[in-house]
């Protein structure tokens, strides 16, 4: 086969291309094998990329497997969201979707196969005894009571095991390795332990559940995988994966690799610690686009190709890294910036009276979907006597490094004409409600004689508009490492989510679809609610501001 691929040069390829040139494998035969107790995060679009890209490159295939051998935390919902997820990304898995449950009596054969080799044992330890046996880092552990029992003894308790004649805890299924190994991994670890839980495929079938060490290699065998790739903190485990590799008869016998995991700043990736922000209601759900997962990037309008791009980015090696949240945030503006099309959005409006505009004319004019691409078209937008600004393009004084409207000076109106404001109108408290301007009707799609404008913003007409809401997020986390906080909900940034009611937004917006992503000129990348933006109503979220707002604040904080 063609090996061919213009990918970056990397270990885990060099590794493939000398299998391939040797003989060793004719094809490559990867898999993911998520838990489905979570929604996927950021971390777990590194693996999806990493495993499923290899297979692509390769022409090989990549199994989607769920590794089900928890029932107690594992929900059918998780499982929906994981497979949503990997599409989403634009991969496709080969064949159906595997499930460590669909194993589990080819699982139980395999233990007592080890039982009938003297290499397995049950043993009746409790959970704390079998801890203090254990030994620690630099203390060998010792060896149970029980672990010399007679094979037939083994075996006769295991199948009451499975048959539940003991309670949850009275026993569990050891390999026997070594008490004195100076991996831990190696001593002795449980393979089988009883726990009365309905599974959501096998139900109340099984009252025995194999752990997720003794299931893993053993799945990967059954279905071919040729390269086991998965990240460094199961470098540890990998002597236990061969040694059940090498115990049982099985033909296959997968290479299992490490990589390094993907940390990102101002994240959290731990399940529990993601489960804690949606139990809290910090956050308002496991897809909130604050949160680092597949679902909740989604739905902040970070496209799949930007997330590829951002993983592509950060390589594939062994080195324990943390990569800056800007890399991430840099690639979807890339992104966006090539792709989205152009609208304007009035997020504070402030309204303005054109005096000498005639109150009834509503002029059509034309603006281009993208300043570089043709090809996206142009759309109609509509100037009228009432228009709407933004509050911070206005003030009633200020020098000349500020290129906004000013009382008595001129600004161009984006696709528009030149205005100038005559006078501010303010309430009883002194707050400025309303502007009255008047604009140079000789002004559109040239430059005025004899003055210069100084500069250029954004509106809207206020007849021809929608309301919508707007949701500005930001980072969830003020610091860089909120993991390292003794508590780390303590760094939660309180301006993570602005919410604003009442944003003005061009009518070409109105006929935007759950989950389209604008450009909002002069403001940042904001997309349409994949939930929430239907029936009329119009909910954006921003995606990314135009430019990295935390550069100088972070800058400011490490000098």
């Amino acid at each position: 086969m063609s090996t061919e691929v213009t990918k970056p040069a990397n270990f885990i390829r060099n590794i493939i291309d000398a299998d391939l040139a040797s003989g060793k494998h004719q094809s490559v035969q990867t898999r993911f094998p998520p838990e489905p107790n979570g929604f996927l995060h950021v971390g777990h679009a590194k693996s999806i990329c990493i495993n499923f890209g290899f297979a692509q490159d390769y022409q090989g295939q990549c199994n989607l497997r769920f590794d089900d051998t928890n029932p107690a935390k594992e929900e059918t919902a998780y499982a929906k969201a994981i497979a949503a997820d990997v599409e989403w990304l634009g991969f496709e898995w080969s064949g159906e979707i595997r499930h460590a449950a669909d194993y589990f009596d080819q699982l139980y054969h395999f233990a007592e196969e080890l039982i009938q080799k003297g290499l397995a044992y049950v043993d009746q330890l409790s959970a704390d005894e079998m801890r203090a046996y254990r030994g620690t880092l630099v203390e060998p552990g010792k060896n149970s009571p029980f672990r010399d029992r007679p094979v037939e003894e083994n075996l006769s308790l295991f199948r009451q095991m499975k048959a539940g004649d003991f309670e949850d805890g009275a026993m569990a299924l050891r390999a026997k390795i070594d008490m004195a190994s100076p991996n831990m991994n190696m001593r002795d670890p449980v393979i089988y332990r009883i726990k009365r839980q309905h599974h959501i495929r096998t139900g109340d079938k099984w009252c025995i559940y194999p752990t997720y060490d003794f299931t893993h290699c053993i799945s990967d065998a059954i279905e071919g995988v040729t390269h086991s790739l998965c990240t460094l903190e199961f470098e540890d485990h990998r002597p236990l994966y061969d040694w059940v590799l090498d115990n049982i008869s099985i033909e296959c016998h997968p290479q299992q690799i490490e990589f390094s995991r993907l940390n990102l700043e101002h994240t959290i990736t731990s399940k529990r610690k993601l489960n804690q922000l949606v139990v809290g209601n910090y956050v308002e759900g496991w897809d909130d686009p604050r949160m680092p997962t597949i679902s909740g990037m989604r739905r902040r309008g970070f496209p799949a190709a930007a997330i590829r791009d951002f993983v592509l980015r950060t390589g594939v090696t062994k080195k324990v890294h943390t990569v800056e949240m800007s890399l991430l945030e840099n690639s979807v503006r890339e992104n966006l910036g090539e792709n989205a099309p152009r609208a304007m959005a009035v997020l504070r409006p402030l309204k303005i009276t054109i005096t000498n505009y005639p109150g009834d004319k509503v002029e059509e004019l034309n603006a281009p979907n993208h300043p570089q691409d043709e090809s996206m078209g142009s759309r109609s937008i509509y100037f009228t006597k009432e228009i709407y600004i933004d509050q911070a393009d206005f003030r009633e004084s200020a020098n000349k490094k500020y290129k906004r409207l000013v009382t008595g000076k001129s600004v161009r109106l984006r696709n528009a004409y030149v205005i100038t404001c005559d006078e501010a109108i303010k309430d009883a408290e002194g707050n400025i409600i309303e502007l009255h301007c008047s604009y140079d009707p000789d002004t559109l799609g040239k430059n005025p004689e004899g003055y210069k404008p100084k500069g250029v913003i954004h509106w809207v007409s206020a007849a021809q508009s929608k309301k919508a809401k707007v949701r500005l997020y930001d980072r969830l986390f003020n610091t860089p490492n909120p993991g390292a906080a003794e508590d780390f909900l303590t760094t939660i940034n309180p301006d993570s989510l602005e919410i604003l009611e009442d944003a003005r937004v061009e009518m070409s917006l109105a006929d935007a679809k759950p989950e389209d992503v604008f450009q909002f000129e002069r403001e940042g990348y904001f997309c349409a609610d994949r939930y929430e933006h239907k029936d009329g109503q119009l909910v954006f979220n921003r995606c990314v501001t135009l430019r990295d707002s935390w550069a100088k604040i972070e800058a400011k904080g490490s000098a």
